[in-house]
């Protein structure tokens, strides 16, 4: 039995696997359901050994689930692909990369450039949707799916140059058909999503579903807007070539500004399956990673990545709009000792600052600089009132800075990461990514991808808040959510999600590189990169970005109540796991969306011998929108 079959089969035996009515959940619409489901646990799957299953993408993992009836049932789990980064489809091709006008951009050889990082998806239920012709869909329920995908990066060009960084960005939305009996998703047309009207996109890297039905993404690695006014900036900071590019391919100008960048993209997908997109600028720029609203569609966490890093909250002033708000940022107060892998801490909020998106913009449209926010000396020199900061960017460099007077909410917005070090928080986070939430548990998880440099105990650095054993394996966090906080000022914080407290869940393990190349241990995470979080399930599925301490990136399955860790995906060597999202029911089929990009990347650790077996069976110009089937629907 191939694989599809063994799928369809699977999924079948999810709807009809019982065959007496009286055992089942109930009747819904005239249709016999399976009872509602008890508990999901997942029975993983071993590292792949052979090089054919070090270069593809594939699950041997089962999904068990306990019905509240008393019945179990075991489901094979399948990973299927929706479609690839170069599949074209009317014309359109997935991962392809264009300029404002919409025209391809091409290389070197003159090939277009078509990015194989595909990252976050956003799986969208359109309500009264209309069909091909223009009438209303009739199929579950007059809903159209329709999937968002942005693209990170462009890899490598057809001349095998690396071009991270130096193209703009693309995004586009799927429309995707539900198969009813089997639950197979399938790929029907392709559209670009139109980034011309905000600026373009800059380095997307992971995103989440809003609970309002629209895709929030993020730009990563902000460019550093002291390096525009200072050449000799040495932050190692990204330029704005790409953003120039997309906006005039020509090359005649220089039109782009630095504070464009390092926004929140939020996509809106109406009716007719049209997109409308606007960047908001309130949740302040940092290296983000993703935004995570809580269940008050008010609250927001966000991930920062890279070094020297900061965690964020954002409170909006009103529900389902990010329009308006108040930024906040955390210190860490240690209470577990220096020994302590991972450490737990209290936190306390400093409140950087409220705006509006419209405020900001009109600080930006008037040309603010760097150097109109804040004075740069440079020695230590706090008695002319500089203050010693070390935050973000590439290398975390030391600045010691004066802010301007009535430069407050200026700083607070276009340089949130240098404001929360200058008023206190707690900037030595190092790689930041994912977030998510446990609504039921109120709990947040967030990824540490690895533990070193401002976490470590570094007692010269300009404040030496967290201080724990390194660990390049990394750590996924937990972090505890209550009512009723005040900020540091005294000031009630309007949200019933502020983070109290937070402590290592689920940890790796370094280890001595072992005959493939890995430097953590197989049978735990490694590099802790893309969160979510299922609540029917009460799983947690943490996907893996290691360069160098897995040879193989692996998608987990971690249930919160039995703190078990299972193996559910393993992806081509160097591919990083991707594009994650937990659906628990859609239309009696659940699922969890899961990409893979950049195959091929290998580490630096790699056998010499096992890398030259691995390199003719990967396709380094291929990646994959795809999705793991077989689990019933959870109802």
């Amino acid at each position: 039995m191939n694989l599809r079959m063994l799928h369809a089969w699977s999924l079948l035996l999810a709807i009809a696997w019982i065959p007496c009515a009286s055992a089942l959940g109930g009747d819904r619409h005239g249709e016999t359901v399976p009872a509602s489901v008890r508990s999901v646990e997942f029975l993983g799957m071993a590292a792949p050994v052979t090089p054919e299953q070090r270069a593809a993408a594939y699950t041997e993992a089962k999904a068990k689930v306990t019905y509240r009836n008393g019945k179990t049932g075991t489901f094979d789990l399948t990973y299927d692909v929706l479609h690839y980064n170069r599949t074209t489809i009317g014309g359109v091709t997935a991962g392809m990369i264009y300029d404002v006008h919409g025209n391809p951009l091409y290389d070197v050889n003159g090939n277009p450039h078509i990015s194989e990082s595909p990252d976050a998806n956003s799986l969208i239920e359109v309500p009264g949707s209309q069909g091909k012709r223009g009438e209303e869909r009739k199929d579950h329920d007059g809903k159209q799916l329709y999937l968002v995908t942005h693209y990170e990066y462009d890899w490598l060009d057809t001349a095998g140059k690396d071009q991270y960084a130096l193209q703009p960005m693309t995004m586009n939305l799927a429309t995707l058909e539900q198969h009813g009996k089997t639950g197979d998703l399938v790929t029907v047309a392709l559209r670009n999503v139109d980034m011309s009207g905000v600026g373009g996109l800059w380095i997307p890297c992971a995103g989440s579903l809003s609970p309002w039905n629209t895709h929030l993404g993020s730009e990563e690695y902000e460019p550093d807007a002291r390096c525009q006014v200072e050449p000799s900036c040495a932050s190692g900071a990204i330029g704005l070539d790409s953003m120039n590019r997309y906006l005039d391919p020509s090359g005649a100008t220089r039109p782009a500004k630095v504070y464009d960048y390092g926004l929140v993209p939020e996509v809106t997908v109406d009716r007719h399956g049209n997109t409308s997109v606007v960047k908001h600028r309130t949740l302040g720029r940092i290296s983000r990673e993703i935004v995570q609203m809580m269940p008050d569609r008010s609250t927001a966490y966000q991930g920062d990545d890279g070094t020297y890093n900061v965690l964020t909250m954002f409170v909006a002033d009103e529900p389902a709009d990010l329009s308006s708000g108040t930024l906040y940022a955390a210190k860490w107060s240690q209470t577990s000792d220096n020994t302590t892998p991972g450490g737990e801490a209290t936190l306390a909020w400093y409140r950087l600052g409220h705006a509006t998106n419209a405020g900001i913009g009109a600080m930006v449209e008037g040309g603010i600089r760097f150097d109109d926010i804040f004075e740069v000396s440079a020695v230590a020199d706090p008695a002319n009132g500089f203050r010693t900061v070390k935050a973000g960017h590439n290398k975390g460099l030391v600045e010691y800075l004066k802010l301007k007077p009535g430069m407050d909410n200026a700083a607070a917005f276009l340089e949130t990461r240098r404001y929360a070090a200058y008023v206190g928080a707690t900037t030595e986070f190092e790689k930041f990514e994912g977030v998510t939430v446990n609504a039921a548990d109120r709990k947040v998880y967030l990824a540490m991808t690895r533990m070193r440099d401002g976490m470590e105990d570094k007692p010269g650095d300009p404040a030496n808040h967290i201080r724990i054993p390194r660990l390049l394996a990394g750590a996924v966090y937990e972090m505890d959510l209550a009512p009723g906080q005040k900020d540091t000022d005294g000031r009630a914080i309007g949200s019933k999600y502020v983070g109290t407290a937070m402590r290592s869940l689920v940890l790796g393990e370094d280890i001595t590189k072992d005959a493939a190349g890995n430097t953590a241990a197989v049978e735990k995470i490694a590099n802790p990169d893309n969160l979510k979080f299922s609540e029917k399930m009460r799983t947690l599925f943490i996907g893996e970005d290691s360069s160098t301490a897995h040879i193989n990136n692996f998608l987990w399955a971690y249930n919160v109540d039995t703190k078990k860790l299972s193996r559910i995906l393993s992806i081509p060597a160097g591919a990083e796991s991707t594009g994650l999202q937990a659906i628990d029911d859609l239309n009696g089929f659940a699922y969890v969306l899961s990409n893979y990009q950049h195959a091929g990347d290998f580490s630096s650790n790699i056998d010499s011998a096992l890398k030259e077996q691995l390199t003719p069976l990967i396709d380094k110009s291929q990646a994959a929108i795809g999705y793991l089937g077989g689990i019933p629907g959870l109802r």
